[in-house]
């Protein structure tokens, strides 16, 4: 049976977003709005392991399209790029045919900044966040070091099933091995903090707060499997350090170090906009974009520090409402999607960090243990729906206001 060119292009559009990690409601938002614009009749459907496309002619004939799909991973140079292809057949000033070309050489484009810059970015991230969680410098040295070791793992990963399988539990027994062990050697590293802040690229906060975000919006079936999806893991990074902390005691006197905080406060500014350009490059953003990624996540830490004072559920909301705001205006500012910038600002206010924390530190039977992280982690997860509630980020104007253009000039 022959299929229209007109579909084929949104059946490519749609895995295109949904291998780059868009939400499932945002992707199907943006396939509706080129199918009304362009007179397709349609009901789109996008889970995390599968899509299903209905196209309608007439009452008797309709195309249907249903494909298993692999769940997405984030790539927001990747995300830029297919958005400014969906506009420009909304503009009218490509066809169909070109921009599934368009589309298709994505599959060979490299997008990101080389090996040695993701490598620079590992280290950075988990350097910085060392610093932001007030730890010494020892630690902030310890993390950036095994963040290195972690990157080469991630490499090792893009070429063996069996350590992509393994990667998140692998990546935490790895990282509490050679911190504990260096804790023997440099008293000064905090254990706890400093495993996290190792692996804080893996950390699902992320990925859990979009699955919220995704059931918030009512979509329900891909929230939910995202869900658990991310809080499984979160329990495979559990897994690995419960079982490397098991192990270490069997060969070495594992103990928690009580390390004193001597990294200067005046370099958490710099440590903030450092943990936003690391996790910048991890996430593929293109260079014209990067600058303002940073800013974006120094607004949205800083203002939610600048309000601590109103308490962890109301800063964060207000953290959130800045991350959304910039977003949009960096938006305007750059034709590029606000959702890349938007995600820089969100990951820096997640709470997998937080539940981690509470964990590992409960294993280590750290003194000063604070016992209401549950509760804690709640009120971030509230503070960041919220903030996207009232900031109307459910509803990504950016091709519609491209489609209202473009209907304004075809009237004229």
């Amino acid at each position: 049976m022959h299929v229209p060119g007109q579909y084929k292009f949104i059946v490519q559009l749609g895995k295109a977003l949904h291998t780059h990690g868009v939400p499932s409601y945002k992707s199907q938002i943006y396939l509706t709005d080129i199918a009304e614009k362009k007179g397709i009749k349609g009901s789109f459907m996008d889970t995390p392991t599968w899509i299903n496309y209905v196209f309608f002619e007439e009452e008797e004939q309709t195309y249907n399209y249903v494909e298993c799909v692999p769940p997405g991973e984030l790539n927001l140079g990747a995300l830029s790029r297919i958005v400014e292809i969906t506009n420009d057949v909304i503009d009218n000033r490509s066809t169909f045919s070109e921009a599934k070309l368009a589309i298709s050489d994505l599959k060979t484009t490299t997008f990101g900044f080389g090996k040695v810059a993701e490598l620079i970015a590992y280290m950075v991230s988990a350097g910085s966040f060392s610093m932001i969680l007030d730890t010494s410098w020892a630690s902030t040295i310890t993390a950036s070091l095994i963040g290195a070791i972690l990157f080469g793992l991630t490499i090792l990963a893009r070429k063996s099933g069996y350590i992509r399988s393994a990667l998140e539990s692998l990546v935490a027994f790895i990282a509490t091995i050679i911190t504990g062990l260096l804790s023997m050697y440099f008293q000064q590293i905090d254990i706890s903090m400093t495993i996290l802040a190792s692996i804080i690229v893996f950390i699902p906060g992320l990925s859990i707060t979009t699955a919220l975000e995704e059931i918030t919006s009512r979509s329900l079936v891909s929230g939910t499997a995202k869900l658990f999806d991310a809080l499984v893991s979160l329990f495979k990074q559990f897994f690995g350090v419960v079982l490397a902390l098991a192990i270490l005691p069997l060969f070495v006197d594992l103990q928690p170090n009580q390390a004193v905080n001597d990294v200067p406060e005046s370099l958490d500014y710099i440590a903030i906009m450092g943990l936003a350009f690391g996790l910048s490059v991890v996430f593929k953003v293109r260079r014209k974009d990067i600058i303002y990624c940073v800013m974006a996540g120094f607004a949205s830490f800083y203002s939610t520090t600048l309000f601590a004072f109103t308490g962890l559920l109301v800063s964060i909301f207000i953290g959130t409402i800045v991350a959304v705001s910039v977003s949009k205006l960096f938006g305007k500012i750059t034709k590029t999607p606000p959702l890349v910038f938007l995600v820089p600002g969100i990951v820096m206010l997640v709470p997998g960090s937080k539940a981690f924390i509470g964990l590992s530190s409960f294993f280590l039977d750290a003194p000063g243990v604070e016992n209401n992280t549950g509760e804690q982690v709640s009120y971030i997860f509230m503070g960041i729906i919220g903030g996207l509630i009232f900031s109307g980020s459910f509803m990504d104007k950016t091709i519609k206001k491209a489609s209202a253009k473009s209907m304004l000039r075809t009237q004229q």
